[in-house]
């Protein structure tokens, strides 16, 4: 039996680009010491991501060195306040390389509420289009119910298992069948918090080229790969700030372009989205830009944090964090592949692409005894948990991966909805589907991840080889 310092000597040997992201081991020794203190494996950075002690310290003495006040004011306390808002706004931008005359950033409490910002705004109507890719977070498949209540026509385009990719002539079809002068909005994420599959970025301007706007979910995509608007144009990016850097949580963008804010429609406006609003006029006039979806106060004691942020993310460099993770993803996942039991079964079922041609960081997977048939995946979280290990389980919110992940058909789904009584659990619905796997592990690598971390997580997994 090998030594974890001899599987490190060969690690290096087969990713030698890990060799340029050592300095990380040093940052995580000084800025994330509490993992190490604590025996902690923590790899659910597609959940959130991790906070360094700097960037609490530097935001703890900015809150404690100052007063800020509500930005909605002309106070010293209110303009400091909002000279923070607009420099993160700035850095926001600046970071993905977006110009301010063709972008504007939108702050929410998160990705989900800039998703909802975008399809209750949307100007859906009987003749335009939802297309969406089957493999999409449950914020997006939510968007289909605006959609649906304005008679516009939702389309879902297929990933292809094993590798659940969706292929780009599919996608193309789609698109082309779907051009016209209605509204018409298409949806995919450019890394799939399920699989870790990065999806086709020329996607972007095939969909403009037929007239659709496009909406980007880039909240598993950018902790760990660089996003440039300056080359990719989408008109609408959602993410969330905690999974790129850990905090502040509670704070998300939409990052949209100029035009396509114009043409949303806000179905309500609240504090600090109007310029003037009457009760006896029975009237009101929405701000310009950003302000006018930026519902009553903005998040001002922690938008400071997401400036802090990034400032850490450029101080570590973004491709240095890409190529740690995909050295230690790359590795991980090739002897996960491996692992077989005595029967010569394999240990383990991964969904999704077997290499790391585009793809990133994230892993979902099943486990199987020596007979072929699934542990459920709870009992291995429960499990890892036990050794200290945060892992995660279930359908991680993005049921058309999982669903054709797991080979569970429409009609079995269609079943379980009208055998189940309006309020279906997820323990219901996983009884009503029998023999099969409802959901699966998820092992996700970050910017704090290091060798001994996936090391740790191969041994757990060795321990139910039989």
């Amino acid at each position: 039996m090998s030594t974890i310092a001899q599987e490190f000597d060969r690690f290096v040997r087969e990713w030698p680009a890990f060799d340029s992201t050592r300095a990380i081991d040093d940052l995580r020794a000084r800025d994330f010491a509490r993992l190490d203190a604590n025996a902690h494996v923590y790899l659910d950075y597609t959940g959130a991501g991790l906070w360094s002690a700097s960037q609490v310290q530097r935001h703890l003495d900015l809150l404690l060195g100052g007063v800020l006040g509500n930005p909605h004011s002309g106070n010293p306390a209110s303009q400091r306040a909002t000279a923070l808002v607009e420099q993160a706004r700035r850095h926001v931008l600046a970071f993905f390389g977006a110009s301010p005359d063709e972008y504007c950033v939108v702050f929410t409490g998160n990705a989900s509420q800039a998703l909802k910002l975008v399809g209750e705004s949307y100007p859906f109507c009987p003749s335009g289009s939802f297309l969406l890719t089957f493999d999409n977070h449950n914020s997006v498949n939510g968007i289909r119910e605006f959609a649906r209540s304005r008679g516009a026509e939702i389309t879902y385009i297929p990933a292809v298992p094993p590798d659940l990719r969706v292929d780009s002539a599919s996608v193309e079809r789609a698109l082309a069948a779907g051009a016209g002068p209605s509204p018409r909005l298409f949806a995919f994420p450019a890394q799939s918090n399920f699989s870790g599959v990065q999806h086709d970025l020329g996607w972007i301007a095939a969909a403009q080229a037929h007239g659709w706007d496009v909406l980007l979910d880039a909240a598993a995509f950018v902790p760990t790969n660089r996003l440039d608007l300056s080359r990719w144009h989408p008109d609408f990016v959602v993410l969330s700030f905690y999974k790129m850097f850990g905090h502040p949580t509670g704070v998300g963008a939409l990052i949209a372009r100029h035009a396509a804010l114009a043409r949303l429609q806000r179905p309500w406006f609240a504090g600090g989205t109007i310029t003037v609003a009457s009760v006896g006029a029975d009237r009101h006039h929405l701000a310009a830009g950003a302000s006018a979806f930026e519902d009553g106060t903005l998040n001002f004691a922690n938008l400071p944090a997401v400036d802090i942020g990034l400032d850490f993310i450029e101080q570590v460099g973004l491709d240095r964090i890409h190529d740690r993770v995909q050295a230690l993803t790359g590795w991980l996942l090739a002897r996960l592949l491996s692992l077989r039991h005595s029967t010569g079964l394999p240990l383990l079922t991964v969904y999704g692409p077997a290499d790391m041609r585009a793809r990133g960081g994230t892993l979902a997977l099943n486990f199987q005894d020596r007979s072929g048939a699934f542990i459920d995946h709870q009992t291995i979280e429960a499990r890892a948990g036990a050794r200290n290990i945060s892992i995660r389980s279930g359908c991680f919110c993005n049921p058309g991966a999982g669903e054709l992940a797991m080979g569970i058909s429409p009609d079995e789904m269609r079943a379980c909805f009208v055998r189940l009584s309006d309020r279906i659990t997820y323990d219901d619905f996983r009884r009503c589907i029998d023999g099969k796997s409802t959901g699966a592990v998820r092992v996700s690598l970050g910017l704090a991840t290091n060798f001994a971390d996936v090391h740790a997580f191969l041994e757990f997994a060795r321990g139910f080889l039989g």
